[in-house]
């Protein structure tokens, strides 16, 4: 049986214009610059600096387009070009609006990129330094690159030798695998290649000068495993017979051990490279001033000798095809340089009216550098302050860092949800974050405070938070359960 539906549906499509502004918006500034560059490159029509020769503003303003014959049949079918609109200057400005959001020391602050030498690449180099035949070397390299970003090979030797078998065409087997993996356990840093945890730590151990305290961390690591990780430490106390301050010396010992390796290697697989901050925020006499980097504001204008070339047509009085061809293709460059010079207008303005509105929000915290002091916010806050999209606030918040007096800071950290104290105030998830990791650091860690305890503490601070909201913010701020907060 057959229904009819009648279904009104409202849509509005983006124009592809449009759309590349919204990429350009979502780009941080050495992105951007990229961007620019390849720009550049792809049309000729766009130059950077200032146009040294500039044409005057009206010199063709009352000439019309019409010296060629209209009766023409091979004539250029956007007939109502409008060549004067590319011959005038008036809307090629120079965008480096120093006065609002652009300062003069942002060249000399620029940020150099980390030297780009990955993890593997780094561990590879160190295994010249060592003695190997080619069969070796080939097992060694295999080994370096099942490695993963936190250091760890996490595949079993069997899978491993079946492996290099099927697609490096190297035929081994288990025991000169694990021959090979001694080797890499003496890459640096140290730990790395181990298959888990515990013997991650007792690889860094074995690197470590012997002492009393370092033999009995590393039996612990060895045989007494668990109980460590179950923070058991009246049973491992038992087990070696040894007092509370030998015991709380050896895991003194292992806490100054690097549970991931991989992990703090400056440069990972991932081009590392040091945030380059979008915009600053200083105090000047007491009041806040916002500067946008002045790598967002670059001088460009239209060609000047495309703009010639438009005007070559113009007074030319036989108009090949050749030459409507080439003035259709001048038109296309001129009218994308146009636009692109516009769009970064337009993305100037929309970074700083965005930020300098989140600045006046949170205006309290920028003046003092206390979280306490940052204020619910969240995107549609500062859409309706500005008249933008919530979309166009998030690309900006999510991509973009910002140069405060306390550090340089990711714009999406300074959102956050309302919830209400004790006096039926907003207050922002951020502030009681803040109070509940000041209450963590400040316990007694010999007898940590459970959640429900915690919960108890923030109600007589003025937050009256259920249980498993605390271990919620807990768990969003990388701190672990009462038990594994426990120290001798």
């Amino acid at each position: 049986m057959l229904k009819q539906f009648l279904n009104l549906k409202l849509s509005q499509k983006l124009s592809p214009q449009q759309i590349q502004l919204m990429k350009l918006i979502q780009l941080p500034t050495q992105a951007f610059e990229q961007r620019l560059l390849e720009e550049m490159n792809e049309n000729p029509a766009l130059e950077a600096g200032k146009e040294e020769d500039e044409y005057e503003k009206d010199e063709f303003e009352n000439e019309d387009y019409d010296d060629y014959d209209d009766s023409e049949s091979d004539r250029i079918e956007a007939e109502d070009i409008n060549i004067d609109e590319y011959l005038s200057n008036d809307e090629t400005p120079d965008y480096k609006t120093q006065v609002n959001n652009y300062s003069d020391d942002d060249e000399d602050r620029e940020t150099p990129f980390a030297a780009p030498v990955s993890f593997h690449q780094d561990l590879i180099n160190q295994l010249n330094t060592f003695i190997l035949n080619d069969e070796e070397r080939e097992i060694a390299e295999f080994l370096v690159g099942s490695i993963d970003d936190m250091g760890y090979i996490r595949r079993s030797v069997p899978d491993m030798v079946d492996d290099m078998a099927f697609t490096q065409g190297i035929y081994t087997d288990e025991k000169m695998v694990e021959k090979m993996l001694q080797v890499i356990h003496e890459l640096e840093p140290s730990g790395v290649g181990a298959r888990d945890l515990q013997e991650c730590l007792l690889l860094q151990l074995k690197h470590k000068t012997p002492t009393e305290y370092v033999e009995l961390a590393t039996d612990i690591i060895e045989n007494q495993f668990d109980a460590f990780t179950k923070k058991h430490y009246d049973k491992l106390i038992q087990k070696y017979n040894v007092s509370n301050e030998q015991l709380k010396k050896a895991i003194h010992e292992i806490e100054k051990l690097n549970p991931k390796p991989g992990g703090s290697f400056t440069g990972n697989n991932k081009v590392t490279e040091n945030v380059v901050p979008d915009f600053a925020i200083r105090i000047v006499d007491g009041e806040l001033e916002l500067t946008l980097n002045g790598r967002n504001a670059p001088s460009l204008h239209v060609s000047k000798d495309y703009q010639e070339m438009m005007q070559t047509y113009k007074d030319s009085r036989d108009k090949s095809a050749q030459q409507k061809d080439a003035v259709q293709f001048i038109k296309q460059k001129l009218d994308s340089a146009k636009w692109f010079i516009d769009a970064i207008r337009q993305r100037q303005e929309t970074l700083f009216v965005t930020m300098n509105a989140i600045m006046h929000h949170q205006e309290e915290y920028f003046l003092d550098g206390d979280e306490t002091k940052l204020k619910p916010m969240i995107l549609k806050d500062i859409a309706d302050m500005v008249g933008l999209d919530i979309s166009t606030i998030s690309r900006v918040a999510n991509s973009k860092y910002v140069e405060t007096p306390y550090g340089t800071k990711l714009i999406k950290e300074f959102f956050s949800e309302a919830m209400k104290n004790d006096q039926g105030e907003d207050v922002s998830t951020l502030e009681i974050k803040k109070i509940l990791q000041n209450t963590i650091e400040e316990e007694d860690k010999k007898k940590p405070l459970p959640d429900d305890q915690l919960a108890e503490i923030l109600k007589e601070k003025g937050y009256p938070i259920a249980r498993r909201t605390i271990a919620k913010y807990r768990e969003q701020l990388d701190i672990p359960v009462a038990r594994m907060r426990k120290k001798m």
